[in-house]
């Protein structure tokens, strides 16, 4: 049998086989975390081989997905890890998701299993759903998940191979069905590869976001695939969150901005010791360059910034430590990534200027699950016949090579004829000492066809009004914005994106037509 080091100097070989060779040479080692319990690898290996055996006992065939929704918990990671054993593909639903939505990806995704807890069963309700249910706890939600497990033997040997399916991740989405993305072996053995000085053999890594993001999966993957710990948290609270980083003597985080946020405004922050860290990354929405700049400054360890997409397509990577000038920006292209950018006709654009990213790398999505012509949509192809895929944004690229990031395409909000980047509006909201959190959606306009609206949470009592006057004393006139409404909270994902189609719809309910 190979050893972990010898998998891993391979061009392609798969997690479940790296797990199993840390559980040959280090089964003691703690794998997964969560509260006081514990599974040494030695334990994930054998739970993850009673998982893929009851899978296979029961018909599941190659590439076939796997439905998991219910909270973090040690269960729910070994039956997404079981589920790759046996050669299937895991499809995590979130449980913020409707009934209906709920239902209808399942069927979409074509499981003939569902593991799920009392909370997912109960928004699930009577929904009848093509897949056998497992309870993830100790509820009715379905059948015992270790009467389940009982008598299932071992799993037969899987060959897997680059191409097959590794997971789905259904994409974010407050209408409608989300699509769920199709991540190859290949795709994942890149994000595994790429990590190797990144210090994961001997990491104990926080996992402070949901099992089903891809944000947690890029952290979550390599540490088990390297050989460190992952300590499995539940609903994020800032507090909690160093508490247990000081107690593990954590070394590895992936956080989201809105969490770097609330973390560093705790205001005994500097009296919990953090000196253990080594890496701190972050991803999935924007972060600002001064959050940024107070994080480097506060939290030992580098904080590198990631850019891309679960879709896949190019990354580019900011260590935002070494590269304290360049903040504003999401860095470069990482080695082996290819991104551009183009116009709306599909051509390049001169370097300096503004366009959509299109990005190209080993770690690229196969396609929408069943939806070939959204999958043609997110590609575009090169003079010379290479594939990319569609980010959604809109950018550019400084002298440097540095990517500067303007917004997403879909919320350039076109007034009277201008294009206005919501992400410059908020931006100038944000420095108001009023301002503690704000967003900037675009809304239909009899006189200019969109006009720009803020919403924002207040820091301190000065009126709506007068914050108004004094951002927009600060815009251009094309940018001045039509409408200022104050929140408790700004409405997020479960990993800190502002859901602006929440925030547009709630303006055009309660304003008059």
């Amino acid at each position: 049998m190979q050893t972990a080091r010898k998998i891993l100097d391979l061009p392609f070989g798969t997690l479940p086989d790296l797990i199993a060779a840390h559980a040959r040479e280090r089964g003691d080692k703690p794998a997964v975390v969560h509260g006081d319990a514990t599974l040494s690898y030695a334990q994930l290996d054998a739970r993850m081989d009673r998982v893929a055996a009851a899978l296979q006992r029961d018909g599941l065939t190659r590439g076939q997905a796997v439905t998991i929704v219910g909270a973090t918990s040690i269960d729910y990671a070994a039956i997404f890890l079981g589920a790759i054993r046996a050669g299937g593909a895991p499809a995590p639903i979130a449980p913020s998701s409707t009934g209906e939505q709920m239902a209808a990806m399942i069927a979409d995704s074509g499981a003939g299993m569902l593991f799920l807890d009392a909370d997912a069963a109960a928004t699930l309700g009577d929904r009848k759903v093509p897949a056998r249910r497992v309870a993830l706890d100790r509820s009715d939600a379905g059948e015992a998940l270790e009467a389940w497990l009982a008598d299932a033997g071992a799993p037969r040997p899987v060959t897997i191979a680059p191409e097959d399916p590794f997971n789905i991740i259904y994409s974010s989405g407050t209408t409608g069905t989300p699509k769920g993305i199709v991540q190859p072996h290949a795709m994942r053995w890149a994000h595994i590869a790429r990590n190797e000085a990144a210090g994961f053999g001997d990491a104990v890594t926080m996992i402070a976001t949901p099992l089903y993001s891809n944000t947690t999966l890029v952290s979550f993957i390599p540490t088990l695939a390297w050989g460190g710990t992952v300590v499995l948290l539940g609903k994020f609270d800032a507090r909690k969150f160093l508490e247990a980083a000081e107690r593990h003597r954590a070394t590895h985080a992936m956080l989201v901005p809105v969490q770097y946020q609330r973390i560093m405004a705790i205001e005994d922050f500097d009296r919990f010791d953090l000196g253990s860290f080594r890496l701190k990354t972050c991803t999935s929405a924007p972060f600002s360059a001064a959050l940024k700049a107070d994080v480097v400054a506060r939290w030992p360890g580098l904080l590198v910034e990631y850019y891309g997409m679960t879709e896949g397509g190019g990354t580019c990577i900011l260590n935002a430590t070494t590269h304290p000038d360049k903040l504003h920006t999401v860095g470069q292209p990482a080695p082996g990534h290819d991104i551009r950018l183009i116009d709306e006709d599909g051509n390049e654009v001169a370097r300096g200027e503004m366009g959509e990213v299109v990005g190209r790398s080993p770690a690229m999505m196969s396609g929408y699950h069943g939806r070939k012509q959204a999958s043609a949509e997110a590609e575009w192809f090169d003079p010379d016949g290479n594939r990319f895929i569609r980010h959604g944004d809109v950018g550019r690229f400084d002298a440097d090579g540095f990517l500067i990031l303007m917004d997403r395409k879909k919320d350039l909000i076109i007034s009277g004829g201008f294009n206005i980047y919501p992400s410059d509006l908020e931006a100038e909201l944000a420095k108001h000492p009023g301002v503690r959190d704000c967003a900037v959606v675009g809304v239909p306009s009899e006189q200019w066809g969109e006009t720009p609206v803020g919403f924002y949470v207040p820091a301190d009592a000065a009126p709506a009004a007068d914050i108004l006057a004094t951002v927009n004393a600060t815009l251009g006139k094309t940018q001045r914005l039509a409408d200022l409404v104050a929140m408790d909270e700004l409405p997020r994902s479960a990993i800190g994106k502002v859901l602006k189609r929440e925030l547009r719809d709630l303006y055009m309910e309660k304003t008059p037509a």
